[in-house]
């Protein structure tokens, strides 16, 4: 789902063998399988190496973001793409790859195309160039650039802008459905809720009647309830107020819908940030957004030491939220006051930040940065004070305990 999962290499693809309503077999296949498929499917292994590698990312860039997008799923559909080149991209079942086209494919597999400060994986459409002409690429035009010297990249520049850049290594992992699994609610807290206030926000820009979550902190509130409720009645929902799956994948096929993730002239999904800048000194009595921000952080650190009790994320700084507020000070060694200043602020947010990393080990951060092959998984901490732009995907347990003051040099992250 755009706002929070992050583009991965499926191990396997269904493929629907016809039209998306048309009664026909799902095929599941390895995605390197398919890839080399659709590849010995759509240009021939005569051509340049650069055209053949040009070609592969864009198949592999269009195919992943059917699967980022959740296109078929959201629509109700047990696939993630369509063997008709009528929707996607074509597939024939049983036939025979070409060892050259197998090679490339082999290396580059998770590699794919986006555009810079995007992250989603380019809708890199294509056509043949001859019988069919389209916006995106030329495969012939591919070819005959690739023979006049232009390597991959510079072919693939000049049919969807200078704009993209090459993520390579992306992480492999089985198909994941962006519902969290249960159904969301008034209290619920944490980063699936901040996902639905991102969505809905977004949504509402379309529907005005659907009113505008301020602020966006992962906190399930009376804001939020309206919000989805209204969303319910206006797309004929049960507006019960639950965000159950009917009601989230409603809102993913809205989403992608109205940013146009699904185009190659898209608008892109970027991020969600929930911003952390030190708000000045909040004490007990103190009400607000900055309190919500501070009970958030701590009822995520509450997962990773049982001497923090969960925090509920209500924006009144109250006597439980003191206590919190000096378990951690005690914990990390600052004077346990229960009154948070700007060195515990800080503090507080460095280990929030390493412990989100933690909790979905394995991590992508995409820096909006214009430089030609960016690695698909960079460990980095923000420094403190600046917005939170780590967009991580949802990782496994790492083995092991994770608790304030420990550290991971291998991974260069301290927590």
């Amino acid at each position: 789902m755009p706002p929070i999962v992050i583009p991965y290499v499926p191990r396997t693809i269904t493929v629907h063998m016809g039209a998306p309503s048309q009664p026909a077999e799902n095929v599941t296949v390895n995605f390197p399988d398919y890839v080399k498929n659709v590849a010995s499917s759509e240009i021939f292994p005569t051509w340049e190496p650069a055209a053949i590698r040009a070609n592969v990312l864009a198949i592999i860039s269009f195919a992943l973001n059917r699967v980022y997008t959740e296109f078929y799923p959201s629509r109700g559909y047990d696939f993630q793409i369509t063997a008709t080149t009528a929707y996607d991209q074509k597939f024939i079942r049983g036939r025979n790859i070409f060892e050259n086209i197998s090679q490339v494919v082999d290396e580059i597999f998770n590699d794919y195309i986006r555009r810079q400060g995007f992250v989603e994986p380019l809708s890199a459409k294509f056509c043949n160039g001859t019988t069919t002409t389209c916006d995106g690429l030329s495969q012939w035009g591919s070819q005959a650039m690739a023979q006049a010297g232009s390597n991959s990249m510079e072919i693939l520049r000049n049919y969807y802008g200078d704009d993209i850049e090459l993520v390579v290594d992306a992480p492999i992992q089985d198909i994941q459905q962006s519902y969290p699994g249960t159904p969301l609610r008034l209290g619920s807290v944490g980063r699936d809720v901040a996902v639905v206030q991102v969505m809905l926000n977004r949504i509402s820009q379309n529907y005005p009647a659907i009113p505008k979550i301020r602020p966006v902190v992962g906190n399930f509130d009376a804001d939020t309830e309206a919000a989805v409720k209204a969303f319910q009645r206006i797309f004929n929902l049960t507006p019960d107020g639950v965000v159950g799956k009917g009601t989230w994948y409603k809102m993913v096929y809205l989403y992608v819908g109205v940013t146009n993730l699904s185009e190659l002239v898209s608008q892109g999904q970027t991020f969600f940030e929930i911003q952390f800048q030190f708000p000045g000194t909040l004490r007990e009595g103190d009400s607000g957004t900055d309190v919500q921000v501070l009970q958030y952080m701590l009822a995520l650190l509450a997962e990773f030491d049982n001497a923090l009790h969960p925090e509920a994320v209500d924006g009144i700084f109250g006597p439980n939220t003191t206590r919190a507020v000096r378990t951690y000070q005690s914990l990390v060694g600052l004077p346990a006051d229960g009154i948070v200043g700007p060195v515990t602020w800080n503090s507080m947010y460095r280990h929030f930040a390493a412990a989100d990393q933690f909790l979905r080990r394995d991590m992508a951060r995409f820096p909006r940065i214009a430089t030609q092959v960016i690695p698909a998984s960079v460990n980095e901490v923000s420094s403190a004070g600046v917005g939170y732009e780590n967009t991580p995907r949802v990782g496994q347990y790492p083995g092991f305990e994770v608790k304030l003051g420990q550290s991971d040099r291998r991974e260069g992250v301290e927590v």
